[in-house]
C-alpha cells in the first residue's frame, strides 16, 4: 500500500497547464459555500507538514501555494469566515461552518512574505493551476500523531512524486527570507 500524502497528490502530481488565469475556491459547504476569487497562477505551491495548514479529511500534509494578496477577493458569503488563531503570523480565513481554510494573510508588513495570500489550490473550480513542486515542514507531521518510523517512507514517497523534502522552506524561499532580512538590516543600519 501507497503511503498517502494528500488526495491531490496521492495518485501523482498533475501538471499546470502553464496557462490558468485564476479561478474560484470553493469551500466544503453544501448550503451557501464561501466563494474565494483569485487571479492569476499560483507561486511556490508545495505539500506543507506543519500543524497549522488546513488538511482535508485524511490527508498528512496539506497543499498550500500563494498568490499576491491584491488577487484575492471574497466572492460569496464571507460572512461565514473568520480567522482562526488572531495571535498567528498567518492570519488563516476559514469557514466556521465546515473548517475549510481558504485564505491565509499576513498583516505584518515588515514580514518577508506580506503582501502573499497562502491558499489550497485543491479548492479551485477550474483546473490547471501550477502544480506543487516540493514539500516543507516534512518532520512537522510527527507533531500531528505521524509514527517517527513512518518517516523514511514517506520522504520516499514524496521523491517518488518530485516533491523534494525539506524541514523548512525550499532553498528559493529560504533565500528570499534571508535577502529581506538583509535588506532591512541594512535599511537599519543606514537609518542609524
Amino acid at each position: 500500500m501507497s503511503v498517502k500524502i494528500h488526495p491531490s497528490v496521492d495518485n501523482g502530481v498533475q501538471q499546470g497547464s502553464g496557462h490558468f488565469t485564476g479561478g474560484t475556491l470553493v469551500c466544503k459547504c453544501s448550503d451557501r459555500p464561501v466563494k474565494i476569487g483569485v487571479k492569476g497562477d499560483v507561486a511556490h505551491n508545495h505539500a506543507c507538514g506543519c500543524t497549522k495548514c488546513w488538511k482535508p479529511m485524511g490527508a498528512t500534509f496539506s497543499v498550500v501555494a500563494v498568490v499576491p494578496r491584491d488577487n484575492v477577493t471574497i466572492l460569496e458569503n464571507g460572512d461565514k469566515l473568520a480567522v482562526v488563531d488572531p495571535s498567528a503570523t498567518i492570519q488563516r480565513h476559514a469557514c466556521t461552518v465546515c473548517g475549510t481554510h481558504m485564505f491565509g494573510r499576513i498583516e505584518n508588513k515588515s514580514h518577508p512574505f506580506y503582501g502573499l495570500d497562502f491558499i489550497h489550490p485543491e479548492l479551485f473550480e477550474e483546473s490547471g493551476s501550477a502544480a506543487p513542486t516540493f514539500a516543507a515542514f516534512v518532520s512537522s507531521v510527527i507533531e500531528s500523531g505521524v509514527n517517527p518510523d513512518e518517516m523514511p517512507a514517506i520522504r520516499a514517497r514524496l521523491k517518488e512524486l518530485g516533491l523534494e523534502p525539506y524541514d523548512c522552506l525550499s532553498p528559493p524561499l529560504m533565500d528570499a527570507i534571508a535577502a529581506h532580512v538583509a535588506k532591512s538590516k541594512a535599511a537599519a543600519a543606514v537609518a542609524a
